[in-house]
């Protein structure tokens, strides 16, 4: 444990479960109290407050895909913590892996449904832009947090959940790969417009990772052997992993950094 965010409110989508469980953890592990939010709860919350005392975690439905209920959890994070210092992005799907399971096959453009390559983007591009809309609104309305080491009043911290397919292409996702490249896109654009307001605008680009969003992976133990292979550190990343960097991309030790994809794929992308 660490107090590099004690003190600090941050919101986690997608927090009940992967990426974005493994970070909620992390972070209320490092002083952060935590709005844990996605389509239903798991308990997260009262996993962090068990550890580390009532009201260190709260849990609010939020679905990426609806504008309204996006407004309502920051408005109830700024009302339960008094303001918003941090926002993680994590809510993300993976449409094509729902296809290839119910057709036999991985998808190309040509025959992926247009209604998956829709979802995808609602969920994965337009709920994070959604999200950093009105966690920017909050983070501007609020007085800076006091002075870093550089001398300056940061007024909040925002990480989106990007991937490695957000640098580069991998066969058969169409939508997935195009809706992480938008991620990046809109990280570093946003980085630039708040930059002069002291707000940090990240992302995460993450390789093949053990958690849910590639679990029908998982349950083949020859696919996964495959999957880890692709790497060349030969082994999959850990929900850990990510969360490790996002308290550093949400940490004073990033003062200077903005607009960045910070890449966590056991060197994949240098291939």
């Amino acid at each position: 444990m660490d107090s590099r965010l004690s003190g600090r409110i941050a919101v986690i989508t997608g927090a009940s479960s992967g990426l974005g469980k493994a970070t909620a953890i992390r972070f209320a592990n490092s002083g952060a109290r935590v709005v844990c939010s996605d389509l239903k709860s798991v308990g997260v919350e009262d996993e962090i407050n068990k550890q580390h005392g009532k009201d260190r975690a709260t849990f609010f439905e939020c679905n990426v895909g609806v504008e309204s209920d996006i407004e309502a959890l920051i408005t109830h994070a700024a009302t339960w913590g008094g303001r918003v210092d941090i926002m993680c992005n994590y809510a993300g799907i993976a449409a094509e892996t729902a296809h290839g399971i119910a057709h036999g096959a991985a998808p190309r453009c040509h025959d992926f449904p247009t209604s998956g390559f829709d979802q995808t983007m609602t969920i994965n591009c337009r709920g994070v832009w959604l999200c950093c809309k009105y966690a920017l609104k909050q983070m501007l309305a609020q007085e800076p947090r006091e002075a870093n080491a550089r001398g300056e009043r940061t007024r909040g911290w925002i990480i989106n959940a990007a991937s490695m397919l957000g640098l580069v292409g991998l066969a058969n996702t169409p939508a997935y790969t195009t809706s992480k490249h938008a991620v990046v896109g809109m990280t570093k654009q946003m980085a630039i417009d708040y930059a002069q307001d002291r707000i940090h605008i990240n992302a995460l680009a993450p390789g093949f990772v053990k958690s849910p969003m590639i679990q029908t992976y998982l349950d083949d133990p020859g696919t996964e052997t495959a999957l880890a292979a692709s790497h060349p550190w030969n082994a999959l990343g850990r929900p850990e992993d990510v969360a490790d960097a996002a308290l550093f991309l949400a940490s004073d030790e990033a003062a200077w950094i903005s607009g960045h994809s910070l890449v966590i794929d056991g060197a994949y992308t240098c291939q």
